[in-house]
């Protein structure tokens, strides 16, 4: 687990090990010597032992079975990410990555660039690679495709592994909202964060917001068919499409780019991602509920028994968690289409050429 900060690291690992995982550690310079390597070591031969680190760690060091990485924190360019993730599943077996970020992680990272002793040459090389791994991050399309892209290689087929294969986004004509965004940015003056142009599109009566009379603009309470958290999506997604940017040297303040006229004089049209993030929560219970499926036919629930119970096995076999190998959507599409051979599996929906090359005799 990747973190940015020792206070992170320090804090992560205690949270793992106080909600179950007794074997989450620290590894940081703030250890001692002594302390680092006899952590490293658990890590290398303990079985089940999570390393929470920062990103120092793992240079050098090759443990073959790793099967999960995860970052809390933005890394600082997608080089970055492809080394850190790549210690993930080399013995050619699954692994999972997973990364959480903000747009406080983008700012975090620019003041960073900025207050380096770094030429401006070099600066607009990290800001460059900065912007790069943020359209990853946002990206609609398959990630691996993109990433591979970006490090000059090229996929002809999707992965059929990432988040956005195994589960395409949805998106919407977001064309009005990012006007309206932008044009609450544009109003306050190119001042504030996220969070205070939030504030002001939802119509907060805060006592920041009436001392600088931003409650007398027109776009003040605008923004009211989004929350707070789909306010948050929209800001990020423009980031990342450079339609707005941060200003470093005003702690994050966001600032109108080129392409930010273009939006808002309405010669360009917007779709972005739709944050299914609060859908899922509202969902949560009632698919908690639904983890038994339901079929007409006896024949298909034994049949869709039978395929949960030898993904089972294979996950035990793998040491690794159930919906690595398959998701449970992927085996309903595979009882309503009772594929005859490998063809008609690389059909279903969620299964990759790696899938279908892995686990495709398993399952047929």
């Amino acid at each position: 687990v990747y973190c940015m900060s020792r206070k992170k690291v320090d804090s992560t690992a205690e949270w793992l090990r106080e909600n179950g995982f007794s074997k989450a550690i620290p590894y940081h310079a703030g250890l001692t010597a002594k302390v680092r390597k006899l952590h490293q070591g658990r890590f290398l031969n303990e079985e089940g032992v999570i390393i929470v680190a920062t990103i120092a760690f793992g240079l050098g060091i090759d443990k073959p079975d790793v099967r999960f990485v995860a970052h809390m924190d933005l890394p600082k360019s997608i080089e970055a990410y492809y080394q850190e993730t790549g210690r993930a599943g080399r013995d050619g077996r699954p692994a999972n990555a997973w990364m959480a970020y903000g747009m406080q992680d983008v700012v975090m990272l620019r003041l960073m660039i900025e207050g380096s002793e770094a030429d401006e040459a070099r600066k607009r090389v990290e800001r460059s690679k900065l912007d790069s791994l943020v359209a990853l991050c946002e990206v609609s399309t398959c990630r691996r495709q993109a990433l591979l892209d970006y490090l000059g290689q090229q996929s002809p087929d999707h992965c059929g592994n990432c988040d956005t294969c195994l589960e395409p986004p949805e998106m919407w004509d977001s064309t009005i909202a990012a006007q309206k965004a932008l044009s609450c940015v544009s109003r306050t003056g190119q001042r504030f964060g996220a969070a205070y142009v939030i504030d002001v599109l939802l119509g907060k009566d805060s006592d920041r917001i009436i001392q600088f009379g931003h409650n007398k603009l027109s776009t003040f309470g605008i923004g009211e068919e989004l929350d707070a958290a789909g306010w948050r999506s929209v800001f990020r997604q423009l980031l990342a499409k450079n339609l707005l940017s941060t200003d470093a040297e005003g702690f994050g303040s966001l600032l109108l780019t080129e392409g930010s006229w273009a939006v808002m004089k309405g010669e360009m049209t917007l779709s972005l991602r739709k944050d299914t993030r609060q859908e899922k929560t509202k969902q949560k219970k009632g698919r908690s509920a639904r983890r038994t499926v339901h079929f007409a036919e006896e024949g298909d629930k034994m049949l869709w028994e039978a395929l949960r119970e030898r993904r089972a096995e294979l996950a035990k076999e793998l040491g690794v968690p159930p919906f690595v190998i398959f998701h449970d959507t992927t085996f309903v599409e595979m009882v309503e289409r009772r594929p005859r051979d490998l063809v008609g599996i690389r059909l279903i929906t969620g299964v990759g050429e790696k899938k279908l090359e892995s686990y495709g005799e398993d399952f047929l």
